[in-house]
C-alpha cells in the first residue's frame, strides 16, 4: 500500500504518513491502532523485530522505583498462543487462503500437518 493511499484511510497526507516512517513524528497508540486496522493486521505486527527482553522489566526511576502502575501487571497477551499474534502467521494465513483451487489448498495443509509433530494437532 502506497504512503497516499494510507494517507487517506487515515486522513493524513502522504507527508504526514511519510514523517511517521522516517521516524520524524511519534506515533501515538491511537494513529498505531488505526494504521494496524487499515493494513488489517494485529498491532503485535510492528513489534515483531523488537529485541529479546525489552518487555521483561519495566523501566526503573530515580531510587529504583518503578514508572507505571502500583501494582504489578502482566503483560498484554500473556496466555495467548504467541504463534498467533506472529508476521509470519498471518503471512502464511493470506498465502495459503490466496490458493484459488480448494484441492491444491487442501493437499498443502494436508502436507504442512504432515511435516509438524503428530501432538499438535487435536484428533479429528
Amino acid at each position: 500500500m502506497s504512503q497516499e493511499k494510507l494517507g487517506d484511510a487515515l486522513g493524513l497526507t502522504f507527508q504526514q504518513v511519510q514523517k511517521y516512517e522516517r521516524g520524524v513524528n511519534r506515533v501515538g497508540a491511537s494513529r498505531l491502532f488505526d494504521i494496524s486496522r487499515v493494513l488489517d493486521v494485529p498491532i503485535s505486527f510492528f513489534f515483531d523485530d523488537m529485541p529479546e527482553g525489552m518487555d521483561a522489566t519495566p523501566m526503573s526511576g530515580p531510587r529504583g522505583r518503578s514508572h507505571g502502575f502500583a501494582e504489578s501487571q502482566e503483560p498484554f497477551g500473556v496466555g495467548l498462543d504467541d504463534h498467533m499474534t506472529k508476521r509470519e502467521t498471518l503471512e502464511l494465513v493470506r498465502a495459503y487462503y490466496r490458493i484459488a483451487e480448494p484441492t491444491v489448498r487442501k493437499r498443502m495443509f494436508d502436507l504442512i500437518k504432515s511435516l509438524a509433530p503428530s501432538d499438535t494437532f487435536p484428533s479429528e
